[in-house]
C-alpha cells in the first residue's frame, strides 16, 4: 500500500474561512498560478521555533500537499511533525490584519504568537 498519496490523510494544518479568504486574495493580487501556500516552521525566534508563511511555486519529493477549497497548502515532512492539527487563521484589526497559527502542539508561545516551542 502507498503511504506516501496525501490524498487520503488528513491535512497537517488547516484554514479558517477567513484564512482561506485572506489567502485566496492575495492569491489573485499576485495572479499565482502555480504551486500553493506553502507553511513550515524553522529554528529561531523568542521561544525556539517560528513559523514561515509564504508562495511558493515548487513542490518538493517529501512536501505534503491537501487542497483546501481550491488552495494548495504545501508542508516540508520536518515542519509536518511540528504543524499536525494546527489551524491558521486570520484576524483584522485597525491596523490592518494578520495570519495567526493556532497549534495544540505548543508548549510556550511568545506574546507576538509568531514563536512557539515544543
Amino acid at each position: 500500500m502507498d503511504t506516501t498519496n496525501t490524498e487520503t490523510q488528513a491535512p497537517v494544518i488547516t484554514l479558517s474561512e477567513a484564512a482561506l479568504k485572506e489567502v485566496k486574495r492575495l492569491i489573485n493580487v499576485q495572479g499565482l498560478t502555480e504551486g500553493g501556500l506553502r507553511l513550515g516552521v524553522k529554528g529561531g525566534g523568542c521561544s525556539g521555533l517560528s513559523y514561515t508563511i509564504n508562495f511558493d511555486e515548487k513542490i518538493g519529493q517529501h512536501d505534503q500537499v491537501h487542497d483546501c477549497d481550491g488552495v494548495k497548502v504545501i508542508v516540508d515532512a520536518k515542519s509536518a511533525i511540528y504543524l499536525q492539527g494546527t489551524q491558521l487563521d486570520f484576524q483584522k484589526d485597525l491596523m490592518g490584519g494578520n495570519f495567526k497559527f493556532v497549534n495544540p502542539n505548543a508548549d510556550k508561545t511568545c506574546g507576538c504568537g509568531e514563536s512557539f516551542s515544543a
